[in-house]
């Protein structure tokens, strides 16, 4: 069933490993992005939703196919591949929802009014969006991406380290921007009612 897959993911630790997981990481969480602000834009006519980053990047969307991507072998049982491309990006979104509200009392997303949610993060409509996202992203998304990562491999090998910085400076600068509104909040007075 899964002759279709052919990662070309390397499984070791090695700097092209790396750079490879960075490229796939890079591309997804831009694709991401674009998926998010386009759903928003058609359900809200608003193109820039809230983002947690400064830049066009959403890193949930860059974790779940990555790790997608590497857990699943063209020789893995098509039940399992189902299973896993509804779990993975499911926590994902659970664990960043969760983590995103503790640390800046703010929920980016909320499913609650939505069936079968769990504390607003993740809902069973969407983990179900997730299944056929993440199925057509494994059959043809990812060979697409493989392909391009191939024919750019060699620049990419110049510029991935700054692109790790980029995202390193990207993160200080949200963390920073974001608890810092928090801190406003906590320190601005209630306004009487």
């Amino acid at each position: 069933m899964l002759n279709f897959l052919d990662f070309n993911t390397p499984m070791n630790i090695s700097f092209e490993g790396v750079a490879a997981v960075v490229f796939y990481f890079t591309i997804y969480s831009l694709i991401g992005w674009l998926l998010e602000n386009s759903y928003s834009y058609m359900t809200r006519r608003k193109f820039f939703k809230p983002n947690f980053f400064h830049g066009p990047f959403k890193p949930m969307y860059g974790f779940a196919p990555v790790l997608l991507v590497y857990l699943i072998s063209p020789e893995t049982n098509w039940e399992v591949i189902l299973l896993l491309c509804f779990f993975i990006p499911t926590f994902i979104e659970y664990i960043s929802g969760v983590l995103l509200q503790k640390f800046f009392q703010r929920q980016w997303w909320d499913y609650s009014d939505m069936p079968l949610q769990i504390h607003g993060h993740i809902c069973l409509p969407f983990s179900l969006c997730w299944i056929l996202l993440s199925f057509a992203c494994l059959k043809w998304v990812h060979p697409a991406i493989v392909s391009v990562y191939g024919a750019t491999e060699m620049l990419w090998e110049w510029i991935w380290p700054a692109v790790i910085l980029y995202f390193i400076a990207e993160l200080a600068l949200s963390i920073r921007r974001h608890s810092s509104q928090v801190l406003e909040e906590a320190e601005s007075p209630n306004p009487i009612q």
